[in-house]
C-alpha cells in the first residue's frame, strides 16, 4: 500500500502528469501519459526507465 499523502505529491517524471495507484498491480499509473511504475515493498520507483506503457 502506498501513503495517500504520498500519492498526492507524485507526479509522473515524465510528463508531469497526476498520477494514481493501482492497488491490485502494485504500479502508480499515469493519468495523462499512462506509463506504468512498479511498487516495491510500498516503495514507487517513479523512473522513466523502469516504467511501462499502456
Amino acid at each position: 500500500m502506498v501513503d495517500k499523502e504520498l500519492l498526492e505529491i507524485l507526479a509522473c517524471p515524465d510528463c508531469k502528469g497526476e498520477v494514481e495507484y493501482d492497488e491490485a498491480n502494485e504500479k502508480i499509473i499515469c493519468c495523462k501519459c499512462g506509463l506504468k511504475y512498479p511498487v516495491r515493498d510500498g516503495i514507487p520507483v517513479m523512473l522513466v526507465e523502469e516504467a511501462e506503457r499502456s
